[in-house]
């Protein structure tokens, strides 16, 4: 299984977040974001963040980094690792089937990510057979996306899904996050779509806005 960072805003966790970081960072990249949440109480919630694998990444000449999946051209849409992302799921799922044994069921599991981690995110929560609680997808775009499947009407009704976009971001351009939103509500999702005036970052209004939507999640459960 992948290690990770673990953190809980209460005893005997209701609710997990897996929250996965995005190119280059580690697992302890929004690990001090769980207190800006303001989450704590009842029910308690445990946030588990997973070190992505280290490999060669094309993009960066090659260079050992952590990483969900090889970028191998700026276009990220254009040539995709699809093996690396198929491998790097089966791990993640590690993590959530664990969460299961643990006693959190799949429903009561939320999917977040930034970047990479977005991406990852949205993969997996699109594609599983089991319900998710919800996707938070922050800066990111739908990888893989011909190979989506139209989803079953629980689902469209079932999954609420946040994705967050920096209009200025030059890393993921604020255009593919825009089109994989487009197609997600065009496949009949609900999705809550936020735009902010910054770069590929995360900044305090983002952030307020993750934790309401966090607690409106929780509160329909």
């Amino acid at each position: 299984m992948l290690d990770y960072e673990l953190t809980e805003t209460g005893t005997a966790p209701e609710y997990c977040v897996i929250w996965l970081h995005g190119l280059g960072a580690d697992g302890f990249d929004f690990y001090p974001v769980v207190p800006q949440l303001n989450l704590a109480g009842k029910p308690a919630v445990r946030f588990i963040f997973p070190h992505a694998p280290r490999q060669p990444v094309t993009i960066n000449a090659g260079y050992v980094m952590r990483a969900w999946y090889d970028v191998i051209s700026p276009d990220l849409t254009a040539q995709q690792d699809k093996a690396g992302i198929l491998k790097s799921a089966k791990l993640i799922n590690g993590i959530i089937q664990d969460q299961v044994q643990q006693g959190i069921d799949t429903n009561r599991i939320i999917l977040a990510g930034f970047s990479q981690g977005g991406a990852m995110a949205l993969h997996i929560g699109l594609r599983a057979a089991e319900q998710f609680a919800g996707i938070i997808a922050l800066s990111c775009y739908l990888p893989l996306i011909n190979e989506l499947a139209a989803p079953k009407a629980a689902q469209k009704a079932e999954l609420p899904i946040f994705m967050g976009h920096g209009t200025y971001d030059p890393v993921v351009p604020f255009s593919a996050g825009q089109v994989s939103k487009e197609l997600l509500e065009t496949l009949g999702y609900q999705v809550e779509w936020k735009t902010y005036a910054m770069e590929h970052s995360v900044c305090a209004e983002e952030i307020a806005d993750i934790s309401q939507w966090l607690k409106q999640v929780i509160a329909r459960r």
